[in-house]
């Protein structure tokens, strides 16, 4: 009898080539989508679950029995309802968008002016000034909020002292948080103060990719400093200034800490913006229903605004590439 040949079972060594390359494209490409999803798990968690439940509250009677023992009635959108019929929440939309038009406004304008005095500076001045705005920018928002609480005190404050000393009489114990103009402007000056570090320090290191050249020519051919940011810095850094617009305005839209820590909202009312309110609604009045409400029409208003915002500028910068 003949001997029985072995039958070789295994794959060409052709097939096995070209099956190992295959698996590791396919471990490869699934890679990073492992290293990211904590990030995707963390956001979903903290930020679109809370989010979810804000709207499912907002469309819920929830008050304090309600928060005790549960069981939150559905009741629609009567809750919006009550809302936009309220004068109160009208005068405080008002009052946002004037709060954050202010603000904006001087953030851009001081931070435009501070980049190119940084651009013009030598190196030691110029380190000397991006390091206080580095140290501005680093203050805790409570610390920084706190030190102009001190220097605007009726009676140990140094802007008092100050304004007495230079022969302004009447500032002398002057209380300057009894009056609703004065508290809105000491908040703006601290949102600015607390803001133009980040934009400033952005829109100089924005400078730095602009060529040199570009600005030369301007000049060669006549054109002063006004002329020169018009026609030639802005147009280059257009994203760029878009970009900290849309940031600044979501920064101070929803400003909440320094508001609450100088004022809780007043005096009278004065300095009470969307986030403010919805917290004195939710927390004072145990409105919870009321105060997801006004979160939720404050983030569609904020979309309102971004989102085409947005739109145009990355249509701007894919019409640029």
């Amino acid at each position: 009898m003949l001997a029985e040949t072995p039958v070789d079972l295994s794959p060409p060594v052709g097939e096995v080539a070209r099956t190992r390359p295959r698996r590791a494209r396919r471990a490869a490409g699934a890679w990073p989508y492992l290293l990211v999803l904590p990030t995707v798990a963390g956001t979903l968690f903290l930020l679109v679950y809370p989010l979810i439940r804000s709207v499912v509250i907002s469309m819920q009677h929830f008050r304090i029995g309600e928060l005790i023992r549960g069981g939150a009635p559905f009741v629609g959108l009567d809750n919006y309802r009550e809302l936009f019929a309220s004068h109160d929440f009208w005068a405080v939309v008002v009052r946002t968008v004037w709060w954050t038009a202010v603000n904006v406004v001087l953030i851009m304008v001081i931070s435009t002016l501070v980049a190119l005095l940084v651009a013009r500076l030598g190196r030691r001045m110029r380190l000397a000034v991006m390091s206080g705005l580095v140290l501005a920018w680093a203050v805790p928002v409570l610390a920084a909020t706190t030190v102009f609480q001190w220097m605007f005190q009726s009676r140990l404050g140094v802007v008092n002292w100050l304004l007495t000393t230079i022969g302004l009489d009447r500032f002398d114990g002057y209380t300057w948080f009894a009056n609703g103009t004065a508290t809105f402007v000491i908040l703006v000056l601290l949102v600015v103060w607390q803001s133009v570090p980040f934009a400033a320090l952005t829109l100089y290191a924005g400078l730095t990719t602009v060529p040199d050249e570009l600005f030369e020519s301007a000049r060669i051919d006549g054109a002063n400093a006004r002329q020169v940011f018009r026609h030639v810095t802005f147009p280059m850094l257009r994203s760029l200034f878009g970009l900290i617009t849309s940031l600044e305005i979501i920064w101070v839209f929803k400003c909440f800490a320094q508001i609450w820590a100088v004022s809780k909202g007043g005096p009278s009312g004065a300095t009470t913006t969307l986030p403010v309110y919805a917290f004195q609604v939710a927390q004072s009045l145990h409105k919870y229903d009321l105060g997801a409400a006004i979160s939720t029409v404050t983030v569609i208003f904020l979309l309102v605004v971004l989102v085409p915002h947005l739109r145009h500028l990355y249509r701007s910068e894919g019409a640029q590439a």
